[in-house]
């Protein structure tokens, strides 16, 4: 037998109508995965930069209506719709409690935190689109491939049954097939899963971020809220 006979490329040629439409259900699954390993590396790496900028102007500015007056002149981040989503509802709260207790001011604040929370829990999901398919692609592609590996195999011993002969002539390519889906699903899963780790990783550390950062928000309104009371 011909040495370039055995290539991947000839396999993949002599492989049957199923063994195929496997390898492209994992070559789709390849390309989308991929796709989105990019898409999200670098959609996650400007929120980390752009959030990283906020705060830095956040915390070098006199108080809040500073910071909201300067936010043009940086990109838009997780944390800085954070502030803005906060600052919105204090500016309301502050509008509705004029004049009012400090624990009528104390019940909008909670109203704040929940404002805060909620926007959080939206910058996570929003950080968290399409990674959830690396998952399912990590988790699929091996049995997609097992399965064009299992089909292959039965393949080649009907060719076996077929042909009277079990030498290597006639065993080889339809093992090699075989083989060979499952190799494509392991190489479509394995960048798949590390990406999907390495991303849930990143989305967990500025989601501690914006926690962080919220606690520090509502600090700093209660600060004001009891220096204005005690002022009044």
């Amino acid at each position: 037998m011909p040495h370039d006979s055995l290539s991947v490329f000839a396999v993949l040629g002599s492989a049957g109508l199923v063994v195929k439409l496997v390898l492209l259900v994992l070559f789709l699954f390849s390309v989308i995965s991929w796709a989105i390993i990019f898409i999200k590396f670098f959609a996650l790496r400007r929120d980390q930069r752009e959030s990283l900028r906020f705060q830095a102007l956040f915390w070098k500015s006199a108080n809040l209506s500073d910071v909201h007056a300067k936010m043009k002149h940086v990109g838009e981040s997780p944390a800085a719709r954070l502030f803005r989503a906060g600052y919105k509802e204090l500016k309301a709260m502050e509008k509705a409690g004029e004049g009012q207790t400090l624990g009528a001011r104390m019940v909008g604040l909670e109203t704040l935190k929940r404002t805060l929370q909620r926007t959080i829990a939206a910058e996570v999901t929003r950080m968290g689109q399409l990674v959830s398919f690396l998952a399912t692609c990590g988790n699929t592609a091996p049995f997609i491939g097992l399965l064009g590996t299992v089909w292959g195999i039965m393949d080649a011993f009907h060719g076996i049954g077929m042909k009277g002969s079990a030498s290597l002539a006639v065993v080889a390519p339809g093992i090699s097939e075989a083989l060979v889906a499952t190799a494509i699903g392991l190489a479509v899963a394995i960048p798949a899963v590390v990406a999907y780790n390495a991303f849930l990783h990143k989305i967990r550390t500025l989601s501690s971020e914006l926690e962080n950062f919220s606690s520090d928000f509502l600090n700093i309104v209660e600060h004001d809220l009891h220096r204005a009371q005690g002022g009044s």
